[in-house]
């Protein structure tokens, strides 16, 4: 697939950190599946890595969670 943000890359199966933000909870996941771009880096998680990642948040968030740092792990 080409990049849609520099337009000049395409993407090559790859592994990205990710990191989400909700009010006081901050998540780091590591190793996180991902299209990634050969040109600028831009990442692309698909559909159901994503689904997975926000509900593993949510999770979080549900428990008070402030701060951590997970190894990604594909249900």
């Amino acid at each position: 697939m080409n990049c849609v943000i520099c337009k000049h890359g395409s993407t090559q199966s790859g592994h990205v950190t990710v990191t989400l933000e909700r009010g006081s909870t901050t998540l780091v996941f590591k190793h996180v599946p991902a299209q990634v771009c050969d040109n600028c880096g831009e990442a692309y998680v698909d559909e159901e890595t994503t689904e997975q990642l926000l509900a593993a948040a949510e999770a979080a968030v549900d428990a008070g969670v402030q701060v951590e740092v997970r190894e990604f792990v594909a249900a």
